[in-house]
């Protein structure tokens, strides 16, 4: 059931959740917890299934799903605890992932935050949707999933972040609200100050609790965090109350958190105009200062998890989660250290895989609690978002409705390869432009404004350590996915 109550601290509230998750079985990749994982939690953890007893996956006269979208920022593909992360603990997300389907090679198409928030919107690459950086995008808001479920019926709110130039406010429903201030903590108008997610979760409920009941509905919560607040030098703040969690733990240092990884970068990247590198002296560059703020962030999303459970005890309570299609994601990954580099925009792993779960209350039991490593894409999200509503894909929408991969018998053929894309920001030495034709087991990256080609065996080599684009044995290999780079570049327009 859900309850905020406003004079129990966080921190009994975490302890309820570490009882309740003893009591519930780990999520799909899982099993049990690696040993010695540090004995920390969220927010109080209903044991139950979101779902007990599943609907009939194709009833003859489908109502349209509602929907909830759970977006969160800057949190790559294994920052989960049931994507096995050995410190991080997300008890409410692993739930959901252990009452549905959790993706485990999902990626974006661009890595940085105002992008990929159109590219949801709109389904399009951001060759198509023209959003370069953080302007709004020129698809027309018609084509936008928000805007088609709007008009066929549904009442949509968007609360939290945007990033795409100013937020639309008359295109969405009472309450509406987006956060442009870039800062974990909020002076509110009577003077008190409340941090962003608690502001996410309020702005939630309040969407929830007012919306009309006989009308379908559609929710983005866009979080704030895990963002770093960019111009603090703390960087990751926060509530007070989460400061115990993760006090005795040793966060694991990657094993390409090195100085010999940084070097290993093309010349470009490797040197101090380059802005990860610039972000990593900010918080990695001593062990101390890694330690700090990494627990940080980790406690920004142990945060962020305790207020997805307590919208999905509300819609619980409300009796509507059984009819409602409840996706979580996030705009992009994120570096640790890795390569020396922290932040996101290259096309290395920990930059373009973010996680993806979802629950859906016509996945079939057998089904649920398992993973899929079909390669899907954020584009996937908005004709994903549509088809649930049993709304047409507007003919721009480039990516394709996912639930065939968790309701058909028979799923179907599936893309094998994507383009990633990524413009330069502000000069080649600061963010340079890159591009890359994704595959399972190989990756092609090209750094058009230096002219410097990288190839990287994926099966062999999964955290990108070895550049074989000059091996002669790779000639044809570098030729054709040069080639394939061109053509999906043509047809991403």
């Amino acid at each position: 059931m859900f309850a905020i109550v406003k004079n129990v601290s966080l921190v009994l509230r975490v302890a309820l959740g570490m009882l309740a998750a003893m009591l519930v079985a780990s999520c799909a990749s899982g099993g049990a917890k690696p040993a010695g994982r540090a004995a920390v939690g969220a927010a109080p953890l209903n044991p139950a299934p979101l779902n007990p007893a599943p609907l009939n996956p194709e009833p003859l006269n489908p109502a349209p799903l509602n929907i909830l979208l759970l977006y969160a920022d800057d949190w790559r593909f294994d920052t989960l605890g049931c994507a096995g992360n050995p410190v991080v603990q997300t008890p409410r997300l692993d739930a959901l992932a252990r009452d549905g389907v959790r993706f485990t090679h999902n990626s974006v198409t661009t890595s940085i935050c105002g992008v990929s928030r159109a590219t949801m919107l709109t389904g399009q690459w951001m060759s198509r949707h023209g959003n370069r950086a953080f302007d709004m995008f020129r698809t027309p808001w018609s084509e936008t999933f928000p805007a088609q479920l709007r008009a066929h019926g549904y009442w949509v709110g968007h609360v939290g972040k945007w990033h795409n130039g100013k937020f639309p406010a008359t295109e969405y429903d009472s309450p509406a609200s987006a956060l442009a201030n870039g800062t974990h903590w909020i002076t509110q108008p009577d003077g008190t100050r409340i941090h962003v997610t608690q502001k996410n979760e309020r702005d939630a409920i309040d969407f929830l609790r007012a919306r009309p009941a006989d009308k379908p509905f559609c929710l983005t919560v866009a979080f704030f965090a895990t963002h770093a607040e960019d111009g603090n030098k703390q960087q990751y703040l926060p509530q007070p109350e989460s400061m115990s969690l993760y006090r005795d733990v040793t966060v694991p240092v990657p094993a390409t958190a090195t100085d010999a990884a940084f070097r290993a970068l093309p010349p470009f990247l490797a040197n101090a105009r380059n802005e990860g590198r610039n972000r990593w002296t900010w918080r990695f560059d001593t062990p101390e200062r890694y330690q700090e703020y990494m627990k940080n962030y980790y406690r920004l999303a142990t945060e962020v998890d305790a207020t997805c459970g307590r919208v999905l005890d509300e819609l619980r309570t409300q009796g509507v989660l059984d009819r409602t299609l409840v996706i979580f994601t996030t705009d992009n990954g994120y570096f640790h250290g890795e390569h020396g580099l922290a932040d996101k925009w290259y096309p290395y792993e920990e930059s373009i895989r973010v996680p993806l779960i979802v629950w859906d209350p016509r996945m079939p039991a057998a089904r649920r609690g398992t993973t899929d490593d079909a390669l899907t894409l954020n584009v996937d999200l908005a004709p994903t978002i549509l088809a649930a509503a049993s709304v047409a894909a507007p003919a721009g929408m480039q990516g394709r409705d996912i639930a065939p991969l968790y309701l058909a018998s028979d799923p179907p053929a599936w893309r094998r390869e994507f383009l990633y894309e990524h413009a330069m920001l502000t000069s080649r030495d600061f963010i340079p432009a890159s591009e890359a034709v994704v595959t399972r087991e190989w990756k092609y990256i090209s750094w058009p404004d230096w002219g410097v080609e990288q190839l990287f065996d994926l099966a062999h080599d999964p955290r990108e350590e070895h550049d074989v684009a000059a091996d002669p044995a790779n000639a044809q290999r570098v030729a054709d996915m040069r080639a394939d780079l061109a053509r999906f570049k043509s047809q991403a327009k």
